[in-house]
């Protein structure tokens, strides 16, 4: 039998299980920032459908005083609102937990377990009582649930009273029935039962110097903050609140202060093929542009790719992944875009790839993206995913740099060419594999023929295979110096000599961060390379020559990520071994930490 008892203070997950359309997200908002005023480290997970209304909706919050946040897998405490999904929901709960539910409604016998305590709130009466509007109440039922979880579990009622005033602003009949609301499911809760449950909150001072912000507004104010003015795209889950936060920054920070005159022009295109093409024509004249996508986009990307990467123009995408293939899953999560990416377009072509692991990381990847986009002169594409782009995750504090300044590569100046003998697009002055490029209009010297066909380095049209050949062989040297302009992996060193590594991108991050921590008083270490850029430096090839076996983390089935480093790198493949989660919700640590138990004890220890 479950201890019923057992303290859980700032280490619990909370997970509330709603239906589509019922107005739960602002309730389920309010809890995870109250938590995080209180000083405590959370995050929070949305699992939504794909529909508009009507389908099971979930949202998880790990309250963790020990600052681990990415996914745990288990429930301590459910909040089950949905009749539909009751079962499923009951059964997620971990031994000793709670299930709170609406008792408005007799429950069936059968659903019961006698390892859960199990807590009985009348919400829709209450809320039935109180409300007269039929939408009003359902709505209120949400914040009801808020009310009970408050007392439940040792919530600070002032700081949820200030963020309810901060939501609703001005709006005090919506600030009243919400704080009325809270306040019937707060007094039904210490009338009813013993508050708090040993499953609390308690004040700690951890979350300073740390804010709440999701991937995609993290980006959109990267790209404001890099001096991109235009942005193009269509609409596609997991991406579209990129643009939707690029705009809003654009409102507030690309206007003219005396004119009103928007300095910014964003475009919704009639398709991706059509968007990135958009793009590539602002960046040939000079201006910083982007697009958001996804894989389906990403997809109807390649040839526009393909051209660009050939004829050398700068472009930034942000290819926030999503479950595949074809539509897929639109509202799960998952890494297995890395080769499409890597290679979009046919022929010999190879992207710079940038990982961010976080929302802080999207912000300062966003800026690298377009200064690379623009010393490499070559589309970038930052590849986040939903679990980083649409999830509130907590970051340490966005840093902005007024003096920070474009770097814009090698751009000739009118000045430039006008004491220039000639100007031709394609040549290697400098050994780097890197021309010179002109801005259309800058001067007549500048002029060149641009063109997706053959061509020499001249930049005239050939179908010399010789002339052909130089041009492709120095992409390739620019793409050798790509890999020393491309941010450097982190690497976390065991404390204990490893002779096992550890490899992984993006989102995995939290996730292997809190395995290598459980195994550790195990007895098992490992070193571990979160890679933040595609192509690989010398620091992953080191890093794999260090250790006799690598374990490659990521959420894909086809191993995307070590297919990559094996053709790279030419690493024996039986020296790579394959960690994969790709069911559509983020990675949780127990595989982790599962598989590496079941390596160590066939073999040596780490």
């Amino acid at each position: 039998m479950a201890d019923l008892k057992k303290s859980r203070v700032n280490d619990f997950v909370l997970k509330v299980a709603n239906v589509n359309g019922t107005g739960s997200a602002s309730a389920n908002s309010l809890l995870m920032k109250t938590v995080f005023r209180m000083g405590v480290p959370v995050s929070g997970k949305n699992f939504f459908p794909s529909n508009i209304q009507g389908l099971p909706t979930w949202y998880e919050i790990r309250v963790s005083g020990d600052g681990y946040l990415g996914r745990s897998g288990a429930v301590d405490v459910m909040v089950a609102m949905n009749a539909q999904t009751y079962a499923r929901d009951l059964a997620d709960v971990s031994p000793g937990g709670v299930l709170i539910y609406d008792s408005t409604w007799p429950r069936d016998r059968q659903l019961a377990r006698r390892d859960i305590e199990i807590i009985g709130v009348p919400l829709a009466r209450m809320c039935n009582e109180h409300f007269k509007n039929a939408r009003t109440r359902i709505l209120m039922k949400n914040m009801a649930y808020v009310g009970a979880l408050t007392a439940l579990l040792a919530l600070d009622r002032k700081i949820i009273e200030q963020l309810v005033t901060e939501t609703f602003g001005k709006k005090t009949a919506l600030i009243e029935s919400n704080l009325e609301a809270i306040e019937l499911g707060y007094q039904y809760a210490l009338e009813n039962f013993q508050c708090p449950l040993p499953t609390r909150v308690e004040a700690l001072d951890k979350t300073k110097g740390h804010i709440m912000i999701d991937g995609n507004t993290a980006a959109a104010l990267g790209c404001v903050y890099a001096g991109a003015t235009v942005g193009a795209w269509y609409p596609i889950t997991p991406s579209t609140s990129l643009m939707d936060s690029f705009k809003a920054f654009c409102e507030r920070y690309r206007r003219d202060p005396k004119t009103g005159e928007r300095l910014y022009c964003i475009v919704q295109a009639e398709d991706e093929l059509a968007a990135i093409g958009i793009v590539l024509g602002a960046s040939w004249n000079g201006a910083r542009a982007f697009t958001p996508t996804s894989g389906p986009g990403l997809s109807l990307m390649n040839e526009f790719l393909g051209f660009a990467y050939f004829t050398e123009l700068p472009a930034v995408v942000f290819d926030v992944q999503r479950v595949g293939p074809s539509t897929g899953m639109p509202t799960r999560t998952q890494q297995a875009d890395i080769l499409s990416a890597a290679f979009a377009s046919h022929g010999d072509t190879k992207h710079v790839l940038l990982f961010p692991s976080d929302p802080r990381e999207c912000f300062e990847l966003s800026v690298q993206a377009f200064d690379l986009a623009d010393r490499l002169q070559t589309p970038v594409l930052v590849l986040s995913d939903l679990d980083i782009g649409m999830n509130d995750w907590m970051c340490k504090d966005i840093v902005w740099d007024a003096k920070y300044k474009p770097d814009r590569g090698k751009v000739l100046s009118a000045a430039q060419l006008e004491g220039s003998k000639a100007f031709y697009r394609y040549v290697d002055v400098d050994g780097d594999g890197i021309p010179y490029r002109t801005l259309p209009g800058t001067h007549p010297k500048g002029a060149y023929f641009l063109r997706g066909s053959g061509h020499n380095e001249l930049g005239l049209y050939t179908e010399d295979s010789v002339e052909y050949s130089q041009v492709v062989d120095r992409l390739m040297k620019k793409w050798r110096t790509a890999a020393q302009l491309v941010p450097k992996p982190v690497i976390r060193r065991a404390p204990k000599p490893a002779k096992w590594g550890l490899i992984g991108v993006g989102s995995s991050d939290p996730a292997i961060r809190e395995a290598l921590d459980r195994l550790a008083p195990n007895g098992i270490h490992l070193d571990y390379c979160r890679l933040r850029a595609y192509p690989f430096g010398d620091d992953v090839v080191r890093f794999i020559e260090q250790h006799e076996r690598i374990f490659v983390v990521e959420q894909n089935r086809d191993a995307q990520l070590k297919s990559l480093l094996t053709i790279e790198l030419g690493c024996a493949p039986a020296r790579l071994h394959s960690i994969l989660q790709y069911g559509g919700l983020p990675m949780d640590c127990r595989c982790i930490v599962e598989t590496l138990e079941q390596a160590a004890a066939q073999g040596e220890a780490a």
